[in-house]
């Protein structure tokens, strides 16, 4: 069964309606022709971000590298519009050429992403160039076969984090990641993608019951209370070394 798409004919949130009417037009005007596309992504794209902790994500396809006068403009874009918006808690942009897109190695990375995973919001649709995608271990794996990366590099930077502001932020990063890379382990069974890591986990659950009071843990770490820097580590190097394990094994068995 293929996987669904977000429609885009559903209209944006209230809040947010008004940041991309402005946020289109000023990146048109400053990248010109060289212009190829504008996506959303994220919570935004699927109309359930919540404002004061959702970032606006953003994909620019341009036909060019965009020269070093755009990344002027492109800081002046993020100040005015964090000044102007202050509930979006972060722009965030990703480049890519077309060309880039279009190639043949690029399906399940940017085909998959443009298809089921943003809202085309400016010029020619690339999504329009792939059809559905299904289910597969090869998409679970590329999104999520690098939890072990995450997991040191998220490990570290909580371990040395300074404040419980910063840590909180950090823990839900990788609590996201966790609770997603779960279900990816089993999306080849389940045969759906889900976004939302409560889903994620719930759905999870229903393949590795074992596991609930580790996916509930994840699920404190996600609602941003502070949890003592030891708890937080114990439940990355606990759950965090199953599934990187449960994963190997997964690809040995699939490959």
């Amino acid at each position: 069964m293929p996987l669904a798409v977000i429609d885009p004919n559903e209209p944006f949130q209230d809040d947010y309606r008004r940041v991309i009417q402005e946020l289109i037009p000023a990146l048109e005007s400053g990248l010109g022709n060289n212009l190829h596309s504008i996506y959303l992504y994220g919570s935004v794209a699927r109309k359930c971000a919540v404002p004061g902790k959702s970032n606006l994500d953003i994909i620019i396809v341009t036909r060019r590298k965009p020269d070093a006068r755009f990344q002027t403009l492109l800081s002046t874009i993020k100040w005015r519009f964090r000044k102007a918006f202050p509930f979006i808690t972060e722009l965030s942009f990703q480049f890519s050429l077309v060309q880039e897109i279009l190639a043949i190695e690029s399906v399940i990375t940017w085909g998959f992403l443009l298809k089921h995973c943003c809202v085309c919001v400016s010029g020619d649709d690339l999504s329009s160039r792939y059809g559905e995608f299904e289910p597969s271990w090869e998409i679970a794996k590329f999104w999520n076969m690098d939890v072990a990366q995450w997991l040191k590099r998220y490990r570290k930077i909580i371990a040395q984090s300074t404040n419980r502001e910063e840590q909180v932020k950090h823990q839900i990063v990788i609590a996201k990641k966790l609770l997603r890379s779960s279900y990816s382990l089993v999306m080849h069974k389940d045969k759906g993608w889900y976004d939302d890591p409560i889903t994620c986990g719930q759905r999870f659950l229903d393949y590795y019951p074992d596991k609930t009071v580790e996916i509930e843990r994840l699920g404190i770490l996600l609602s941003g209370r502070y949890i003592p820097k030891r708890s937080v580590i114990g439940v990355l190097d606990s759950y965090g070394s199953w599934l990187v394990k449960a994963y190997e094994k997964t690809e040995f068995r699939i490959g």
